[in-house]
């Protein structure tokens, strides 16, 4: 969603390499190995309430991540958690979203760059909803991709890492320049993966079904829905899904941290309802982000 005010001149402070500095002044040289070879990862969160969610998952997804790419985050879980957390409260928000993000410095160019610094930013902004709010209630239109997602032997698909995304900001576009929300991915082999930025669910005859996470990112937003969905007692069918079963299923939803649970409408030529399960997991899930929520589940 566009946003009035550029990234770069925004008000409060990052959090760079250990110290906070003024939000203008968070800056890389432009000759930074992330820029050029993607050498980078990072997480998406959001805080509610003041808390930041699952917070202790992201920052172990994100040292992972960077293994995942040859290097260690030279920051330990607790002390990424903490920063967060401070970063949190210097912006002064209760609802807000968080962005870590770990990268090759600029010591060495070149696909080779073993020695190069890795640093660390926070980066926390308020961002109240990745779609429209009045599309969203009613179910985003998503389009079909033509680009795919690869096949794991060829990039290391269970990173969250930056280089990845390339194709996810090409299918947003091609799908925005139509009129649509967003865009379905299939993977390699043609099967349904998910869409630009969250995982993807469908609902036929009470029971969810999901693609097998075996070539992109197994969201911790997606890992929650499952949870709730199965405290309801609602069966999830986690498989192999061709986009010829798409007429099949009668509802459809899309999760992530940016997104929450936005509702789809239609994917390409395919329509769903907005029907009461899909409904019925949004509230949990608002409901199971807020601390006061959380705690009393707990």
């Amino acid at each position: 969603m566009a946003d009035a005010q550029p990234f770069d001149q925004r008000d409060g402070v990052i959090w760079f390499d250990g110290a906070f500095v003024p939000w203008a002044d968070a800056k890389v040289h432009v000759l930074t190995h992330a820029l050029h070879y993607a050498s980078a990862v990072f997480e998406g969160e959001r805080a509610y309430g003041g808390r930041i969610f699952k917070l202790d998952e992201h920052s172990r997804r994100l040292v992972e991540s960077g293994k995942l790419l040859g290097f260690d985050v030279p920051y330990s879980v607790a002390e990424i958690n903490r920063a967060c957390e401070e970063t949190l409260a210097r912006q002064g928000f209760q609802d807000a979203y968080v962005r870590p993000i770990a990268w090759r410095g600029s010591e060495m160019m070149g696909v080779s760059a073993q020695g190069n610094r890795i640093h660390l930013a926070i980066a926390i902004w308020q961002w109240p909803s990745y779609f429209d709010p009045a599309q969203r209630l009613k179910g985003i239109r998503v389009d079909l991709a033509e680009w795919r997602r690869p096949d794991p032997k060829t990039a290391p698909s269970k990173a969250k890492a930056t280089g990845l995304y390339m194709i996810c900001t090409l299918s947003k576009h091609a799908a925005e320049r139509k009129g649509y929300a967003d865009a379905l991915m299939l993977d390699w082999r043609g099967q349904v993966a998910e869409c630009t930025g969250a995982n993807i669910f469908f609902v036929k005859d009470g029971a969810l079904h999901t693609p097998t996470p075996d070539c992109f990112l197994d969201g911790i937003t997606r890992r929650t829905v499952i949870d709730l969905a199965r405290r309801r007692g609602v069966e999830v069918i986690e498989r192999a899904i061709q986009p010829e079963e798409l007429a099949s299923f009668e509802q459809c939803f899309i999760c992530g941290t940016a997104a929450e649970v936005t509702p789809v409408s239609e994917i390409a030529d395919w329509r769903f309802t907005v029907g009461d399960l899909t409904k019925t997991l949004m509230e949990d899930y608002q409901a199971e982000v807020q601390p006061k929520a959380s705690v009393a589940a707990a």
